[in-house]
């Protein structure tokens, strides 16, 4: 009897210590609940983290877990997975086996589907690692897990994702209090997580909005002063040419007053782009092009800013990259332009620029081509590289009131390589000029164009070239271009060096001599050339600078042709081939001479601004086109049904006042005959956005011209709708 009081005594004893274990274990879950949830009620603002991987502690020290994982959920290509967004280790396991060393091979970052969907409906992973399936087990191993627990995070209805509680020496699995207490801390943390991260967001989006918008208006008062300066030399010009007595004082306002309103249109150009870009309406085009040819372009539109300057400079062309390309050529002469124009104006007077070309890589017919402006100018700053590429953002003020400019050319830029497929860098320190590089991705034409080559039956053993140049780039370039052509050339960087090969090897069939040498410079070689050579040798004049102030006087010592610099190799295959072949030569010269001479074509101008219909007829006046005014659409109309075979071509503005040309298009096409549906109606106008051309060719004209006109432009669309 007395036993069976014993065994009742100690069993009641247990009992009770096992209560009192329960409820001092329930009160250590409580007190560190309550602990955690004290410090994240008194988050501080300024340090969230710190708080958070506080009670992450806490939590670790009163539960004996080892690490603590907050994961979110996010959706790739259909299937869900997570990423650590925060997360703590315990002392022992961060030197022994820390999580980052071993993240690759962690299970958890891609859930399976029954977690997953036990996640999903609000239940957790409570598991002993050596129960799980053998493949998760041995991923587990690395990380020491012995037991795990995930509880599902809600935020706002929603599946946000889970946190999750390593324990690296028990393999027991977590009581129900515990997974329970967990649930609770868990959303917690995971909340405070998510409001930390919504806070830095809004932070940064004020910075951001805080940032833009004092760029924009920063960037506003340089347009408006960018807008003003060739504005006031427009109209400043205007009144002194006005006045002028002398043609050689009204040419000099004129010519004044084209560069001004060139930099204006420059301007508006790169805004109209930006607008474009903001919008999401900036797009490319896919046309074939000549690379070798877009370069050629590039160079002519800012050489004239190069000889101003008196500045060095050099193109070469990787003789790797093919000759013809499909893509916008257009948008790529616009970025190297950008680049060279700066290039320019940020080097002093007789520096060096170059651009470089060079295939990097290829594959199948895409080939991406890395493109360099390099120069000896005024070099950048680091904290001024950072702003190089920013919309609205300029790398200094000062120099963009000193040097001019919208400081939108780079921005853009950036976008286009983007969209090509590449990227744009700078390489530069201060006051040691600097290297602008970009690649972009170009897919070659079906027709595989190779770099020019002579004829068959000029070879090595059959032309015999001398080069006269004091420039060493220039002259082994120049010896580059030559092995590609296949033909020899020997070299001279004095105008004596020349002589005295001339004496020694004979005869030369073609001299390039450089106009500005010291000693002798080119005019007084080619004389002396001339005088040795006699009639036969063809002589030809390259330089830098304008040739045209020498012409006369180099072609009355025997100059035959001239060449300006950079020098390209198509140009020099062109220039030899019409040396060599003079039927050729002829026929390429009576080609160039060709009139645009439309013989009594008649035009129907409709356009209500008295000025712009003034510069069409004086554009056009010398090309034998007789042409008829109508000052707004419904006139157009009338005329046009008046007369309807009596026009060859209709040049209709858009914005008129009756009646727009659009409706007025539309309704000459519905006058139901064939000649007016079939007569060319080319819309000038000056809004340039695609849609804007959309709208036209849908309401039935044949193309489009861009307002201010360009004449090179008119001519082409002229000879591409009259038959004369």
């Amino acid at each position: 009897m007395q036993d069976v009081e014993r065994i009742r005594y100690e069993s009641a004893i247990l009992e009770l210590s096992e209560a009192q274990q329960e409820i001092k274990h329930r009160e250590t879950l409580l007190k560190s609940l309550n602990e955690t949830s004290a410090l994240l009620l008194a988050n501080d603002i300024n340090k969230p983290l710190d708080t958070i991987r506080k009670c992450m502690e806490i939590i670790g020290a009163y539960l004996e877990v080892d690490r603590i994982n907050i994961w979110k959920s996010i959706k790739i290509e259909g299937t869900y997975q997570y990423y650590r967004d925060f997360g703590w280790e315990n002392e022992e396991t961060r030197q022994n086996i820390p999580l980052e060393k071993n993240m690759s091979t962690y299970p958890f970052m891609k859930m399976n589907q029954d977690w997953y969907e036990t996640l999903q409906d609000g239940g957790v992973v409570n598991a002993v690692a050596s129960n799980l399936p053998p493949m998760v087990y041995e991923r587990l191993k690395p990380v020491g897990v012995k037991s795990l627990l995930f509880v599902p995070v809600y935020m706002q209805g929603e599946y946000w994702g889970y946190v999750s509680y390593d324990d690296c020496h028990d393999a027991t699995l977590f009581t129900d209090e515990e997974v329970e207490i967990l649930r609770s801390s868990s959303l917690m943390m995971a909340s405070a997580l998510a409001r930390s991260e919504m806070m830095e967001q809004l932070i940064r989006a004020r910075e951001e909005a805080i940032l833009g918008a004092k760029a924009k208006t920063d960037f506003l008062a340089n347009m408006s002063h960018e807008i003003r300066t060739p504005l006031n030399a427009v109209i400043g010009m205007t009144s002194v040419g006005k006045n002028a007595t002398s043609t050689e004082r009204k040419d000099y306002c004129f010519g004044k007053i084209e560069d001004a309103s060139k930099h204006l249109l420059g301007v508006i150009n790169d805004i109209l782009d930006m607008s474009k870009i903001e919008a999401n309406k900036f797009e490319l085009s896919e046309v074939a092009f000549d690379f070798e040819q877009m370069l050629q372009n590039v160079v002519n539109v800012t050489s004239f800013r190069i000889e101003e300057k008196k500045q060095h400079f050099m193109v070469y062309i990787d003789d790797d990259i093919p000759g013809s390309f499909m893509g916008d050529d257009q948008r790529l002469s616009q970025i190297i332009t950008n680049l060279l124009s700066n290039a320019v104006k940020f080097t002093p007077e007789g520096g060096s620029i170059s651009i470089n070309t060079k295939l990097v890589e290829s594959e199948g017919d895409l080939y991406t081509i890395q493109f360099e402006v390099n120069d000896t100018g005024i070099g950048i700053t680091e904290e001024q590289k950072a702003k190089l590429f920013t919309d609205f953002q300029q790398a200094d003020t000062t120099t963009t009131r000193q040097f001019g400019g919208t400081g939108l050319g780079l921005a853009i830029s950036r976008r286009i390589v983007e969209m090509m497929g590449g990227r744009i860098w700078i390489e530069s320190e201060l006051g040691m000029g600097s290297s602008f590089k970009f690649t972009v991705k170009l897919r070659r034409t079906s027709e595989r164009a190779k770099r020019r080559k002579l004829g068959d039956g000029i070879t090595p053993k059959s032309l015999h070239v001398l080069f006269i140049d004091d420039d060493n780039d220039i002259c082994e370039y120049f010896e580059d271009i030559a092995s590609r052509l296949g033909f020899e050339c020997d070299i001279a960087k004095s105008g004596d060096q020349a002589l005295l090969m001339m004496d020694v090897n004979k005869a030369y069939d073609i001299f390039f001599v450089d106009w500005q040498m010291p000693v002798m410079d080119g005019v007084e070689l080619a004389g002396h050339i001339r005088e040795k050579a006699g009639a036969r040798p063809i002589i030809t004049m390259i330089s830098s600078y304008e040739l045209a102030e020498i012409e006369d006087q180099a072609k009355g010592v025997g100059v035959d042709r001239f060449l300006p610099k950079p020098l390209f190799p198509s140009a020099i295959a062109d220039l030899i081939a019409e040396c060599v072949d003079k039927e050729s030569g002829n026929e390429a010269l009576a080609q160039a001479a060709e009139s645009n001479n439309f013989d009594g074509a008649r035009i129907l101008l409709a356009d209500d601004v008295e000025i712009n219909r003034e510069i069409v007829i004086a554009l056009l006046e010398p090309m034998s086109l007789i042409i008829e005014c109508a000052e707004n659409g419904a006139q157009a109309v009338d005329m046009y049904s008046a007369d309807p075979f009596g026009y060859d071509l209709i040049l209709m503005d858009v914005q008129m006042p009756e009646m727009d040309g659009y409706e007025a298009t539309q309704k000459i096409r519905s006058l139901g005959f064939d000649r007016a549906r079939e007569i060319p109606i080319i819309a000038m106008t000056a809004n340039v956005f695609k849609q804007d051309i959309e709208h036209c060719l849908e309401a039935g004209m044949n193309d489009h011209l861009g307002k201010p006109l360009d004449l090179e432009n008119v001519v082409a669309m002229l000879h591409k709708y009259i038959n004369v």
